[in-house]
Parts: structure tokens; C-alpha cells; sequence
């Protein structure tokens, strides 16, 4: 019973701690992006500018790390579904919001048909040697990057361009293919997001096995950690806390000019 209940306290701390980073930079991402456009201030579109290189760094552990928790899941299927189910939600809710700032098909969109996709064959997957399956899908991943702009493979390279056919219809923007007039404010299509994400599933099928280093299971940051474990609940709420802030700090700064002497 001990050695039971001790299995189960096991956990990758570090994988927590990595997520919650990811989750902390894209809130402060966001939150630059929510003040230099949504309220206009020039600062604002600086910071978004200057770290606009870095988002899909950040987001791209996020999802690989999505991934790895697949294994760490009693039933994808229905946890997709679930997620499904909210990013469905944040899509209306932006819709009837904020509609200049529509998220159609964002990164919940993206992970929800991750997590039901693996849900259904990640079991046929288990074939694969995990290395060959984590190689392989980086490799994909790589080649893919660019399909949502138009390209198959390593630009100055070696790369060749898709079919503008596949550009030009209203029903493939969840694949990577959108038109000119698709709009998302937050778009991480499964080309080439998925592959990352069966990246991680394939790593993380090393933590069950406890095949991964000790250390990282050890805890280092713990705010990063509980952040990371509720990453979640902290993706949905930003954002509303950060347009409140905005507006709190709007409301403030007005009085202060109706106050101020002549």
C-alpha cells in the first residue's frame, strides 16, 4: 500500500514548472498585445513587436508539453472534448465580445483535436519506438512550419510551394491552409502544431516508465509549478483580469487628469 500510495505522489515536477513559464510568458505576450492594441497605447505594439519572435517558442512548449501529458491522462478522448467544449466557448464569447479580436481557431481549437486525435490511435501508436516516433514527428513538424504561409520545407533551403487551391476555400483553416479573408486572433492550426504535439506524447511516454531524470522531479520553482498545474484556469482568466487592469488604470489615470491643477 505504501509503494502504491507513493507511486502516485510521483510527479514531474519540472514539467509543471516548464508549462507554467510558457503560460506566464504568453500572459504577459497577451497583455502587451492587449494594451498596444486593443487600448491604443504606442508602448504596447512596441513590446509586441519586439517579442514577436519569441511567442511561438514559448506556445510551442506549451503544446509539447500538452502533448507529453497524454500519458498522464485516464481518457484523452473525453479531455479533448471537454477542452473542445471551452475553446468553443472562448470563440463566442470573443465573438459577442470582442469581435475585432475574434479567436476562430486558437490554441484550445488546436489541442482539443490533438487530445481527442490521440484519444483515438494513440494506442496503435505504441508500436512505434519512441525515439523514431518523437524524430519523426520534430522532422514533420519542421518541414510543415511554414504551411499556414503557403510553403512545404526549409525556406533558402530547400522548399516548394502548396497548391493556391487549397488557399482559397472557407473550410481548411483548421489544417493550415486559410484564405485572405480568415481572421483569428490567436491561430495555431494542426499543420504544423500537431506533430509537436505528438512529439511530446511520444517523450512523455517515458515518465509512466520513470525512464526521465530524477531531478525533474524534483521541485525548483513552486509558484511555476501550481501555475503550470493549473494552466487552465490561469489561460482563461488572463485575459479578462488583464482588460480589467487596463481599464481600472484608464478609469485612474482619468480622474487623475480631472483632478490635477491648472
Amino acid at each position: 500500500m505504501a509503494d502504491e500510495a507513493k507511486k502516485k505522489k510521483w510527479r514531474m515536477h519540472m514539467i509543471d514548472e516548464v508549462r507554467g513559464l510558457a503560460v506566464v510568458c504568453m500572459i504577459f505576450y497577451h497583455a502587451f498585445y492587449t494594451i498596444g492594441f486593443m487600448f491604443k497605447v504606442e508602448w504596447g505594439v512596441t513590446l509586441v513587436d519586439t517579442f514577436k519572435p519569441a511567442e511561438p517558442w514559448f506556445a510551442g512548449i506549451f503544446i509539447f508539453i500538452s502533448g507529453m501529458a497524454c500519458n498522464l491522462s485516464k481518457s484523452n478522448l473525453e479531455r479533448g472534448v471537454k477542452l473542445g467544449i471551452i475553446a468553443l466557448g472562448v470563440t463566442l464569447v470573443t465573438y459577442f465580445r470582442t469581435p475585432d479580436f475574434l479567436i476562430t481557431f486558437g490554441i484550445l481549437h488546436m489541442l482539443a483535436i490533438c487530445m481527442i486525435l490521440y484519444g483515438l490511435i494513440g494506442k496503435y501508436l505504441l508500436i512505434i519506438p519512441i525515439w523514431l516516433g518523437a524524430v519523426l514527428n520534430v522532422l514533420i513538424f519542421i518541414l510543415l512550419y511554414h504551411t499556414p504561409t503557403g510553403s512545404f520545407g526549409i525556406p533558402f533551403l530547400i522548399s516548394w510551394n502548396f497548391p493556391q487551391e487549397w488557399y482559397s476555400t472557407n473550410f481548411l483553416f483548421m489544417f493550415g491552409f486559410p484564405n485572405e479573408t480568415f481572421f483569428s486572433s490567436d491561430y495555431f492550426p494542426l499543420l504544423p502544431w500537431v506533430f509537436l504535439f505528438f512529439c511530446g506524447a511520444f517523450i512523455g511516454r517515458l515518465i509512466p516508465k520513470k525512464k526521465l531524470p530524477k531531478w525533474m522531479a524534483k521541485k525548483h520553482i513552486p509558484p511555476l509549478a501550481f501555475v503550470g498545474r493549473h494552466a487552465l484556469l490561469f489561460y482563461l482568466a488572463h485575459q479578462p483580469v488583464i482588460i480589467l487592469i487596463c481599464y481600472l488604470v484608464q478609469w485612474v489615470m482619468a480622474m487623475f487628469m480631472q483632478t490635477e491643477p491648472k
